[in-house]
This record gives structure tokens, C-alpha cells and sequence, in this order.
């Protein structure tokens, strides 16, 4: 291994150990190309129309990425990503969002 190569990789175990013991932030957030929209929504309980519904996309959507035809662009994966890791949070958020705006 060259010292090129070598001097990356710790710089790069240095920002993560800093980032793990809350020192600093990441960089950036990697969002994966693929996206498993159907085990998401399945985790969830909904059907394609209540996922739609309640998330803000079009049943086309949600079919075309089930069923691989398409996939989903940058920031829909970030908020699938979103979805995936608490579906309960993002639709009380989307309600209260919702809420407030029929408030004002």
C-alpha cells in the first residue's frame, strides 16, 4: 500500500471516529442509488394508494418503483430513506404540517 493510500484511510478513520463520539459532522449523506421502495411501504403496513396518499407521491410512482421500471431521483430516495427509518415520525410531521398551514 502506498503512503498516499494509507494517509487517506486514516484521515478517513479519523473523521469517523470523530463523527461516532459526536465531535463533528459528516460530510455529507450518502444515499444509495437503489432503493427497495416495496419492502419500505411493506414496512409500513400501507397499501400502493395509502403510501401514496399519505407520503405525497402518485400510486404511478410507487408502482413504477416497485416494480423496477423507474427509481426514484436524489431527494425522493433521501425522504424514502426517511420513511424507511420512521414512518410514524415523517406522517406526524406531514399532519402537523398540514395543521398549521390550515391555521394560518
Amino acid at each position: 500500500m502506498s503512503k498516499k493510500a494509507f494517509d487517506k484511510i486514516a484521515e478517513g478513520l479519523t473523521e469517523a471516529a470523530a463523527i461516532a463520539r459526536g465531535e463533528a459532522a459528516p460530510a455529507a449523506l450518502h444515499v444509495p442509488l437503489e432503493i427497495d421502495v416495496k419492502s419500505i411501504r411493506d414496512r409500513t403496513g400501507l397499501s400502493q394508494e395509502a403510501f401514496a396518499s399519505t407520503f405525497g407521491f402518485t400510486v404511478y410512482q410507487v408502482r413504477q418503483w416497485e416494480q423496477g421500471r423507474h427509481r426514484p431521483l436524489d431527494a425522493m430516495r433521501a425522504y424514502l430513506l426517511a420513511i424507511n427509518t420512521n414512518h410514524k415520525v415523517i406522517i406526524r410531521l406531514l399532519r402537523d404540517a398540514r395543521a398549521s398551514r390550515k391555521a394560518a
